[in-house]
């Protein structure tokens, strides 16, 4: 199905359950029966036809025909059976149990008994920064269903009680009543249908091709079907969170786990990793990410991470709605909360310190040979760092740049303002150079930092963009003995949108089709692709990587690439999230577009137009 018809027929469910709830509910029970209609159908005749030929043939009948009859109802009867009996991987992570955290259990108990849900059966711990519940069937999709609960030790560590608890009754309230039992057994049997058409995809047989030709009409037509009642379950699950603690403790959980998951993952992650520059052998993470979470955000940090989250409008990629619609529907303000002083992670209790160090040891374990090829690839770049250093007399901007930036590699807390100040002697307006300035000015030197900002504005429109993000966060960002600039905030709130609008059409003009329009050979420097390299050996999926450079009319002097990725053993809503992690977390000299290669783009498309892998592992 195309991707405009999916999102005409999830309109359409939307509207139908604006309209009539009641209504919009049986049909999506009826739908859901076809799809049970068709699996007993084809069991029911698989049997009736086995239990038709196996007389015959006893009776002596051998005929072809009659063969190939009962091996083609045994492999519709077989094929109609896994169906029926599809099993769920349970979610990863370790296990806990109440004589180990009696505390959280406790609270797990308070909450099922107010919102009068069913049972937890199984509770984990893992190493995401989310927590999750899901039901997955006992003895296939007409059987029961286990409750399963994970729990980040992140979130542990960066709410406090009440907001994680808010997070709990969220999940728990996934569960509640019949309206919850109903939208859990649609979600047991989305994925269920899911991993059947994801389980017949390499099988070639008769059966199995006429399977999958229902399931391609089937499948699509059933998620679009359903997404209004995911979504709905979202807000509903809100509602129960905001009853049980609070609409502002269930808002301010909202939007802290918005700021501080945007932390870990700009800030914190790349500053662990920069330590393989002075250690041979990885460090576990956990313990300093306590301490960093136990800190409030940066202010103007916090202020721009909140802006990009309430910009983000719920879309049909994930049946969460956005975080303003999500605020909107508790009926609290779009603010920054005061922030969590200490986290939850005494609901663990005595073996709290016990569960860090164990997942410490666990996260090095996983890391060795990333962290061996990191401290490798950081020795690379600090004798690059010596040689452009033994010509700073003759450095252009650009390597006073890449200097500044590459010394941040090593320690995100090297001085390098000295640097930039150098850059722009040389060469005045430099946006790398400005770019970098504005991001070592002191933060009580308001004045110093929006003259910078208007110099970057000025000198390069693509950079307008991340200018005027920095600029409001600056502006909305209380300052000792500083008056909030109305005018100066309006003035960039405008330059923004207007920078906004040039950045969707740059964007457009990147993700759009044909891919390889206006596109050249990737230009990386040996030292820049082998920087790209050195961040994809991290993702352990990526089999291998092609790179292709993007020329666009918005912005002529921009440099913009597709990535496309080879992803074995994923699905695609795995593949479709990896995606856009690259696009977010790789350090490529501008922006990116992820493609996983498969059928649209084809591996043989990629390979005329991108030549050889910029990665193979």
């Amino acid at each position: 199905m195309e991707q405009a018809d999916f999102v005409h027929l999830v309109r359409l469910s939307e509207h139908a359950s604006a309209e009539n709830s009641r209504a919009y509910r049986r049909s999506v029970a009826a739908f859901a029966a076809l799809g049970y209609a068709w699996v007993l159908g084809c069991l029911v005749l698989g049997a009736a036809l086995v239990a038709w030929v196996v007389p015959q043939l006893l009776q002596g009948r051998w005929r072809l025909g009659l063969v190939l009859l009962l091996l083609t109802a045994l492999a519709l009867f077989w094929t109609s059976l896994r169906a029926l009996w599809v099993r769920l991987d349970a979610p990863g992570g370790a296990e806990i149990t109440a004589v180990e955290a009696p505390a959280l259990f406790d609270a797990l108990e308070r909450i099922r008994r107010k919102i009068k849900g069913p049972p937890i059966h199984r509770v984990y711990l893992n190493d995401e920064f989310n927590a999750s519940i899901q039901q997955l069937p006992r003895y296939g999709l007409l059987g029961g269903a286990v409750n399963h609960l994970t729990i980040g030790l992140p979130l542990l560590m960066a709410l406090d009680r009440p907001r994680f608890l808010a997070v709990l009754a969220h999940e728990y309230g996934h569960l509640r009543g019949d309206h919850g039992r109903f939208a859990a057994w649609i979600y047991r049997t989305r994925l269920a249908w899911m991993r059947l058409h994801q389980g017949l995809r390499d099988d070639t047989g008769p059966v199995a091709l006429a399977t999958q030709a229902f399931m391609r009409w089937y499948f699509p037509r059933f998620a679009a079907k359903t997404f209004a009642l995911a979504r709905q379950d979202e807000y509903e699950a809100d509602r129960i969170a905001g009853k049980l603690l609070g609409r502002d403790v269930a808002a301010a959980a909202l939007t802290e786990i918005e700021v501080r998951g945007a932390w870990l993952q700009t800030e914190f992650w790349a500053r662990h990793w920069s330590k393989a520059a002075d250690r041979p052998l990885p460090v576990g993470p956990y313990g300093s990410m306590r301490r960093r979470l136990a800190r409030m955000p940066d202010a103007a940090f916090a202020n721009d991470a909140l802006r990009q989250a309430l910009r983000r409008i719920s879309s049909v990629d994930d049946t969460h709605p956005g975080l303003r619609d999500r605020i909107e529907a508790l009926d609290t303000p779009p603010i920054l909360p005061d922030w969590s002083r200490g986290g939850a992670l005494d609901l663990l209790g005595s073996d709290a310190k016990e569960w860090l160090a164990r997942f410490d040891k666990q996260w090095c374990r996983d890391h060795a040979s990333e962290w061996k090829l990191h401290h490798a690839w950081l020795t690379r770049v600090r004798e690059r760092v010596q040689v452009l250093s033994a010509g700073m007399a003759q450095n252009n901007a650009n390597e006073l740049v890449e200097l500044a930036r590459l010394k941040r590699h090593l320690d995100p807390r090297a001085v390098v303002r000295p640097l930039y100040e150098l850059a722009l002697e040389r060469s005045a307006e430099h946006p790398g150079a400005l770019r970098g300035l504005v991001q070592c000015l002191p933060e009580d030197d308001r004045e110093a930092r929006l003259q910078c900002l208007q110099r970057l504005w000025d000198a390069d429109d693509a950079e307008r963009w991340w200018t005027a993000r920095a600029a409001l966060a600056e502006l909305e960002t209380p300052r000792p003995g500083m008056e909030h600039d109305a005018a100066a905030f309006k003035q960039w709130r405008k330059r923004l949108e207007r920078a906004q609008e040039a950045e969707d059409r740059a964007w457009e003009e990147l993700s759009g089709s044909p891919f390889f329009s206006r596109v050249t050979r990737h230009d990386l420097s040996a030292f820049e692709q082998a920087e790209l390299q050195a961040e994809l050996i991290r993702y352990l999926p990526v089999a291998q990587a092609w790179l292709v450079r993007k020329h666009l009319r918005e912005f002529p002097r921009r440099r913009a690439y597709l990535l496309f990725v080879e992803l074995p053993g994923l699905d695609d809503e795995d593949r479709f999230d990896l995606c856009r992690r690259l696009e977010r977390q790789l350090s490529l000299p501008g922006p990116v577009l992820a493609l996983w290669a498969g059928e649209s783009p084809t591996q043989e498309d990629i390979r005329r137009h991108a030549a050889d892998p910029v990665f193979s592992r």
